[in-house]
């Protein structure tokens, strides 16, 4: 898939996908500065994420800088730096 962003809608959706959705946890309200702990999601949901967006994108990533982000917010601004380089 040739995209120029990876919008929230498009991390949210890959989350459900991957590994669901806590019932306890609104992923259509405001999760942007939330840590994924918090929305429910472990390191497991979060490298099949992180695999099926770079995958799906076709960008190659780097595992130990995926580990400092805790938050939707940080993963998109990584994941659209890494897309930008690549255009």
């Amino acid at each position: 898939m040739n995209t120029t962003e990876i919008t929230l809608t498009d991390l949210v959706a890959t989350l459900r996908e991957c590994a669901g959705e806590e019932e306890s946890v609104d992923l259509d309200g405001a999760i942007d500065d939330r840590t994924f702990a918090d929305l429910g999601y472990d390191s497991i949901a979060l490298l099949e994420t992180h695999a099926r967006l770079a995958d799906r994108h076709d960008l190659t990533l780097d595992d130990s800088e995926l580990a400092e982000l805790h938050t939707p917010a940080e993963l998109l601004r990584y994941l659209n730096g890494v897309l930008a380089k690549g255009a």
